[in-house]
């Protein structure tokens, strides 16, 4: 759970965060038997906890395609990741990475904890893969496919210009959106969505990532990963690096705003995609990652902690978006506020300021001629000082009660 200091200044994150616990416990409790598929859902807590969480109320079917469709593309990711693989052997292995899922004899040693566990042990994702429907199976392999050439294209190639941005996070992401489009089309549950639309859906995600992640990326051992555009960063300093250090503030900035701009190009078609959706199951499954990245965007913006260290969504709020996300309501009236908490800070002399507001205004708007933002539950918290010392006291002896509860269960079982 969070903090317990968080927790008292965000009285309401208590609620959620309990659910949150009480969700993941049950989630464990739920792995199947089989060895090759307890591997393939223990692997996903490991590797993206909110993942797993979320994937679970997915049908059985769809839910276990989902799960290996994101361990296949984890397991290539992580190729791609390891700077410490050779290009002459990684390439390859990029290119190839579709056939090798229908090996089940199939695994490469890279990576680095529970990373190198799923490579070491690959075995168990390509029997879990060969179990699944063949029109599943013949989705991944495709996306697959397409992911490893446009991976190995750009191990090659260094990201200089937006198109090249735009392409390099198609490969990497767009290709996801478009992959879970047809899983969710082949499960019956959802029309086919227009592939500019899939792709917008991952980009978004993907370009808030690449934004988040500029420090860890920058600071790779033993070589730098770089995503951000030659194009845009150039305006601002001579060489990427150089956006990291003190003397360059106000210059990083500038560059952080810009690259924040172009990523709110998406989150129009992100809101339309969402809003076809007519699986409960599936619209969470979608609805609650967007969220996110638009409230990370809204604290990445004007932020020089970017370049410092860690910026993301408190996991309190995070929990919040978690249990509110039910329906388009929810969705328009969490990307309203925080559009409008990111307009707040958009500084009138930074050099993207009209554009950087140009994009707030389409996506209030947006929400706006919805008709649904007088439903919307606010994902702002206003001053929650008002909160007496009695509710304080009373939530420091409930959060003791139950974590002492959760232990001992735990102990027991």
């Amino acid at each position: 759970m969070g903090s317990l200091g968080a927790i008292l200044k965000h009285p309401d994150d208590f609620y959620p965060l309990l659910k949150l616990k009480m969700a993941a416990r049950n989630a464990e409790k739920q792995i199947p038997p089989e060895p090759h598929w307890a591997f393939c859902y223990t692997m996903l807590h490991k590797v993206s906890r909110s993942f797993a969480l979320v994937i679970q109320q997915l049908g059985t079917d769809l839910r276990n395609a989902v799960c290996i469709f994101y361990l296949v593309l984890r397991a290539l990711d992580t190729v791609e990741d390891d700077t410490s693989v050779a290009t002459e052997v990684k390439v390859p292995i990029l290119i190839a990475f579709h056939s090798h899922i229908y090996d089940r004899d199939w695994h490469f040693s890279c990576g680095t904890k529970e990373y190198k566990v799923l490579m070491d042990q690959f075995h168990h994702v390509s029997t879990a893969f060969l179990e699944l429907g063949k029109n599943y199976q013949e989705a991944i392999e495709d996306i697959t496919k397409r992911m490893g050439a446009g991976m190995a294209k750009f191990i090659c190639k260094e990201v200089e210009t937006i198109d090249d941005y735009d392409e390099y996070c198609h490969y990497v992401a767009g290709l996801v959106g478009l992959g879970l489009s047809k899983l969710f089309h082949a499960a019956g549950s959802e029309d086919l969505a227009p592939d500019h639309l899939s792709n917008s859906m991952g980009l978004f995600l993907q370009k808030t990532n690449i934004i988040r992640d500029y420090l860890e990326d920058i600071n790779e051992i033993p070589k730098s990963r770089m995503f951000w555009p030659r194009q845009i960063w150039s305006k601002y300093v001579n060489k990427l690096e150089d956006l990291k250090y003190d003397d360059n503030s106000i210059k990083a900035v500038q560059c952080l705003n810009d690259m924040v701009t172009n990523a709110l190009m998406h989150a129009e078609d992100c809101l339309k995609y969402m809003s076809a959706l007519r699986d409960l199951a599936i619209f969470r499954f979608c609805a609650i990652p967007q969220i996110m990245a638009i409230g990370t965007l809204a604290l990445c913006y004007n932020n020089i902690e970017v370049f410092r260290g860690v910026v993301k969504m408190r996991r309190g709020l995070t929990a919040k978006v978690i249990d509110r996300t039910k329906t388009m309501a929810d969705v328009y009236g969490a990307f309203f506020d925080f559009a409008s908490m990111l307009e707040s800070k958009v500084d009138k002399n930074d050099p993207n300021a009209t554009k950087a507001l140009s994009r707030l205004e389409a996506i209030q708007k947006t929400c706006r001629e919805s008709g649904l933002l007088s439903k919307r539950k606010s994902y702002i918290l206003k001053d929650e000082s008002g909160y007496g010392s009695t509710l304080i006291v009373m939530l420091v002896i409930m959060v003791s009660i139950i974590f002492a509860y959760l232990s001992a269960n735990h102990h027991n079982n």
